[in-house]
């Protein structure tokens, strides 16, 4: 019996209560069931007594005496008991808990998905940096954590398209420029310049693919050192994602909104809503009728355009663009800007609270990492991955919150051993791979499968871990944490480590191949699917040895 199968069979004992007349409730559409923190307490608890109680006028534990003298009575149900205040933990039989190991097995790569946001369209930004260099360590916690995310939400049933917003206009642009071209001519970086070996890098290539820069006026080599040296940064960024194992299905320009007109058109429409003010010269856009500290300038007295004009037109563009929903994943230095994206928001008569989330990731650091020799103070994502390699890298930022700052241990992620998480999970699913080889050396397929074979204790909680999954997932994708799947697949591991050394699936000499080898077989092909649905919504592979 699966946790979803459960369950539906409590709901169907309350609508069975209902139209006997016993409760005059109306019965939930989902009612969950969760592993009780205490083993001893039973397979699954539920809590639906409780929240039924009020509307049903009834005290918490008679609505549990009703749905208890029901659910004693389903099929694959040993007991139910009530606990505190009107709790009820259900013990289900061996070969019904067991069951789910022939589910999972064949459901495959699809075991853990649900259709919990079904319907839910959003758009999922992330990393943005400027390209005006190379990607950090600061880059590289949001594109393991992004990722992770767009997986997880994916696996709930929402659509999501994953977008970089290239940060390819302004005064920044003009600075990177002229450091390029300071290289070039062998002068000074400007004031406010971009240094490190990377720029020389730059320079030259701008030269190989442009001959003719050195011949150019001033103002022409500028543009020339500009563009062309944007365009191999920013290539050169999207390899370096893309070798991550991070794709992205758009990559906006900020340049569009300028060049198409969007930012003056996004002005206009603002204005219409009646929060645009001319002041002083410039134009503003009222954000403190929305909980903004100030009002922000939109055109300056000058008129420039300010980045928050930029800003604007870019909320705009994302709900043109058929997008109810946006989250922006940023650093903690833009923990200021999380008020001025919902005022924009409201400002464009939007919904803040449904239409725009906005996640705070805090700083990284990793012990033993050293500094780019190419660009200078930072750590490279890609010396990172050279050094640590892809899958440690990607494990060990997805396995904590974005909220917390994060110290990693570079020593021990390139441990082979169990103090190393990632390894860890991984060689739980190389050993089962290993574990595969053998059994079908010695005879054991899975021709058979008895579930009631399966009542050994660590039998019991292994199924358990693989059961939790699925809900796993959904609670990542509904609380936008996905370090809870790599938590859970630990706890996986762990439970399949303490399977292996107890029971057998290969049978001992001579002795022949009984049933409950091909069916502990069936068992580990499960324990192997779920850990490797897990590893792939972290972007993490699978190995089959190591």
């Amino acid at each position: 019996m699966t946790p979803d199968e459960l369950s539906s069979a409590i709901r169907a004992c309350l609508e069975a209560a209902v139209a006997a007349g016993e409760l005059t409730v109306s019965v939930p559409d989902e009612i969950r069931v969760e592993r009780p923190r205490q083993r001893e307490h039973g397979d699954w608890s539920t809590n639906i007594a409780l929240q039924l109680a009020k509307p049903a006028g009834k005290p918490p534990r008679a609505v549990a005496e009703l749905l208890s003298a029901r659910l004693v009575d389903l099929p694959g149900v040993k007991s139910v008991d009530i606990a505190g205040p009107g709790f009820l933990n259900i013990v289900v039989d061996t070969a019904s808990a067991a069951e789910l190991v022939r589910t999972i097995v064949s459901t495959g790569t699809a075991y853990g998905q649900n259709q919990q946001l079904a319907g839910t369209v959003l758009n999922l930004e992330f990393v943005s940096a400027n390209p005006t260099g190379p990607l950090h360590i600061g880059h590289t916690r949001w594109a393991a954590l992004g990722d992770a995310l767009a997986r997880v939400l994916t696996a709930s049933g929402a659509q999501v398209t994953r977008e970089y917003y290239v940060n390819d206009a302004g005064a920044q642009m003009d600075r990177f420029g002229g450091s390029i071209l300071a290289r070039l001519r062998g002068t000074d970086i400007p004031e406010g310049g971009y240094h490190g070996e990377y720029v020389a890098e730059l320079a030259a290539k701008v030269r190989e693919q442009r001959p003719d820069v050195d011949d150019l006026p001033e103002a022409e080599a500028l543009i020339v050192a500009r563009e062309v040296g944007y365009a191999i940064q920013l290539a050169e960024n999207r390899q370096t994602l893309s070798d991550f194992g991070v794709e992205f299905d758009v990559w906006f320009s900020e340049r569009t909104l300028h060049e198409s007109g969007a930012v003056e058109q996004a002005v206009a429409r603002l204005r219409e809503q009646g929060h645009v003010d001319d002041r002083d010269g410039a134009v503003w856009l009222r954000t403190t009728d929305f909980g903004d500290d100030k009002d922000r300038v939109l055109i300056k007295a000058d008129g420039e355009k300010t980045y928050f004009a930029a800003d604007a037109a870019y909320w705009l563009s994302v709900r043109d663009r058929g997008f109810p929903k946006k989250i922006y994943m940023l650093g903690a230095d833009h923990h200021g800007y999380v008020q001025r994206l919902k005022a924009i928001a409201a400002c464009a008569g939007d919904d803040p609270e449904t239409s725009l989330e906005v996640l705070i990731g805090q700083l990284v650091s990793v012990g033993g990492a050293r500094l780019s020799k190419r660009a200078g103070n930072i750590i490279e994502l890609k010396d990172l991955v050279d050094w640590l390699g892809a899958d440690a890298v990607r494990y060990s930022l997805a396995r904590y919150p974005a909220d917390s700052p994060l110290t990693l241990d570079g020593e021990v992620l390139q441990k082979k051993t169990n103090d190393n998480p990632v390894f860890y999970v991984q060689y739980a699913h190389a050993r089962l791979c290993s574990l595969a080889n053998q059994a079908r050396e010695h005879g054991v397929d899975r021709s058979v499968f008895e579930p009631s074979l399966l009542d050994h204790a660590t039998e019991n909680a292994l199924i358990a871990a693989l059961a939790q999954f699925p809900a796993i997932v959904a609670q990542s994708a509904e609380l936008r944490e996905p370090h809870r799947v790599a938590r859970h697949l630990e706890v996986v591991a762990g439970a399949f480590h303490k399977w292996y050394d107890e029971c057998r699936v290969t049978p001992r000499g001579d002795d022949p191949v009984e049933d409950v080898h091909r069916t502990r077989l069936w068992l580990a092909e499960a324990s192997k699917q779920v850990l490797a649905n897990g590893l792939n919504l972290l972007g993490v592979s699978a190995p089959e040895r190591m």
